[in-house]
């Protein structure tokens, strides 16, 4: 792989597994310096310092255990990042969470938690490290919104309100620093295959008595025309793609990988 982005530094929240996690991975590939956030169980947490540590050549990544429900820790993070790797040249703001009922039975505690993690900590990153970009004349600001950022879905109030407001913070800040060499976009993912959402998979498959493939095409991905997977790997090379020679004039977009969902 083009080692293009030797000598810059990547922070990559929610990045101890999924999709975080590969963007990482493919960063630390292409040179880069990357330091990890996220939480999990500790062994879950060294295996992925270990994985991506070795393809930067140190024995771990660093990492940063902030939560991010908490705006001071969040601050910290970067200034984290800054303080050990020497910048924050490529902040992708990936964490999330997720609770699913009806608007009128929506516990007021899961909505606060998902409008903080998903959306408010977005603010919180790119605010903290946006002086530091404008400092050294380059940036790449990627936040990891959803096909529920450009449509709704019945059911998540809290996830599809805090998605559609990320993409409009990723257009806000694409105009302010539109004269400058930094970019902020957004990618928006369909339903992308992790462990977790697998596990969501077999749980309709249980619950409605059909076999995981049809709890697949038919429950799970009915708004994904492809009826596959979007792969953790595509999310991560069209991370790599916005970092990389090429993508400068990309700026101010929500980039939709979700297998025709948002086509329809």
């Amino acid at each position: 792989m083009d080692r293009f982005l030797e000598g810059r530094t990547a922070l990559v929240t929610g990045s101890t597994s999924g999709i975080g996690l590969g963007i990482a991975e493919l960063y630390a590939k292409a040179g880069a310096k990357v330091m990890l956030n996220g939480f999990g169980k500790p062994e879950d947490i060294a295996a992925a310092r270990a994985s991506v540590g070795k393809l930067m050549g140190v024995a771990e990544a660093p990492y940063s255990a902030a939560d991010l429900s908490k705006p001071d820790q969040t601050r910290q993070m970067v200034k984290d990042c800054e303080a050990q790797l020497g910048a924050c040249d490529i902040l992708v703001n990936n964490a999330g969470i997720q609770f699913v009922a009806p608007i009128d039975e929506f516990p007021d505690d899961k909505f606060d938690a998902i409008i903080a993690i998903n959306f408010t900590s977005n603010f919180h990153a790119i605010k903290a490290a946006l002086p530091g970009m404008k400092a050294r004349g380059w940036g790449r600001i990627i936040n990891i919104a959803s096909a529920h950022g450009l449509v709704a879905s019945p059911f998540k109030v809290a996830y599809v309100s805090a998605k559609h407001a990320v993409v409009g913070m990723t257009k806000t800040v694409a105009v302010e620093v539109a004269k400058t060499q930094i970019t902020c976009n957004a990618i928006c993912p369909g339903f992308v295959r992790t462990p977790l959402a697998e596990k969501q998979v077999h749980d309709l498959a249980v619950q409605h008595k059909v076999t995981d493939q049809v709890a697949l095409e038919e429950l799970l991905l009915v708004h994904q025309p492809s009826k596959r997977w979007v792969e953790v790997d595509d999310v991560a090379q069209m991370a790599l793609y916005l970092t990389g020679p090429g993508s400068g004039s990309v700026n101010g977009s929500a980039l939709s990988i979700d297998g025709g969902w948002v086509a329809g």
